[in-house]
């Protein structure tokens, strides 16, 4: 059987820690152990930095951080870093245009995904279009950042854009839900030809009964990684309890040409809430992913992940570790393999 691989850019200055003596070996995550990266009042006005998303950018990179301000609205702000981990912030949030290039606020925004296509970076966040709904906004050189029609009506959240045209379209991971907190709780994927028309929405995978730990809801993380077994995802899996939600980062690989199809999904959870920075925040027991950087040449994963809505973490993988542990552990059900059109 030929070795999993990443299709992409090499990135020879990304974050990496090798897997620490006390990480569990059968385990193909492990975390950071400096972790959390950032910590609770960053910068002036804002009392916590989480649910964040990253990119490499010239050699260094950058990121569009969900930034709690201490009235509690969060807004978007931009972050600068020369190895991925220690960062600094942009004192002002973000500040959105039209086309015109005139002001073009949203009333809160929150949760960004940041994802190169082409030549292109897109954001996409959630926000408020008479209900929570999905902005997103485009830029070249994180200057000028020109908001662009929303996708989708309300309810909806957990937007990422995959880094590539799919049989010469646009194609966006989303997750429908109504004016409750998303009970719904199942994701979509719809295309576009030109970041307007959205059309040919079909059903991804959903909660699951089986696998307590994602029996609530489930919902996009970072952008898929092109692998040559097709769109490795990280999506974040909530469950109930008696002491309210947990939310776990699981793992699945949809298929290359047909990312409505699911090919492997994990049924075990691969990072829950273990430690005082996940179980401990603002919103207790959270690992939430946005983000990864990767290299194609060594197969390196690098997972941004909010912790307990009041931290950013950060935790490591390989491709290989990580495509053949979802492997070995998968299970699909019988509306992961259908065309989800009905």
């Amino acid at each position: 059987m030929s070795e999993v691989r990443i299709i992409g850019s090499h990135v020879p200055n990304m974050p990496w820690q090798d897997r620490p003596e006390r990480a569990k070996k059968w385990m193909p995550v492990w975390r950071y152990d400096k972790n959390p990266i950032i910590e609770r009042n960053p910068l002036e006005g804002v009392a916590r930095i989480f649910n964040s998303a990253v990119i490499p950018y010239e050699n260094e990179f950058m990121g569009v951080f969900r930034g709690e301000q201490t009235n509690g609205v969060p807004f978007i702000y931009l972050g600068h870093s020369k190895d991925g981990i220690s960062w600094e912030f942009e004192r002002e949030k973000i500040q959105f245009v039209d086309e015109n290039g005139e002001p073009f606020m949203p009333v809160y925004a929150y949760d960004p995904r940041l994802v190169k296509v082409e030549e292109t970076y897109y954001l996409m966040w959630c926000q408020d279009c008479y209900g929570a709904s999905i902005g997103m906004a485009r830029t070249r050189y994180f200057k000028t950042f020109t908001r662009i029609e929303n996708p989708f009506l309300p309810f909806n959240r957990n937007a990422v854009l995959f880094p590539r045209k799919i049989r010469g379209n646009f194609m966006m991971l989303s997750r429908p839900s109504d004016s409750g907190h998303t009970p719904f709780g199942d994701i979509y994927i719809s295309e576009s030809p030109d970041l307007i028309y959205w059309g040919k929405h079909r059903h991804v995978m959903g909660k699951t009964g089986d696998s307590w730990w994602e029996n609530v809801k489930i919902g996009g993380g970072a952008a898929p990684i092109e692998t040559t077994e097709g769109w490795l995802l990280f999506y974040h899996g909530v469950t109930g309890t008696c002491n309210g939600f947990v939310y776990s980062i699981g793992g699945a690989i949809l298929d290359i040409d047909n990312p409505s199809i699911v090919k492997y999904r994990c049924r075990n959870f691969l990072l829950t809430p273990e430690e005082w920075y996940e179980e401990r925040g603002f919103v207790p027991n959270v690992t939430f992913p946005c983000a990864t950087i990767h290299d194609s040449e060594t197969g390196r994963i690098a997972i941004y992940y909010g912790a307990a809505d009041s931290y950013v973490g950060l935790a490591f993988t390989t491709v290989q570790d990580v495509a053949a542990y979802i492997k070995e552990h998968s299970w699909v059900t019988e509306s992961d393999t259908e065309i989800g059109l009905r």
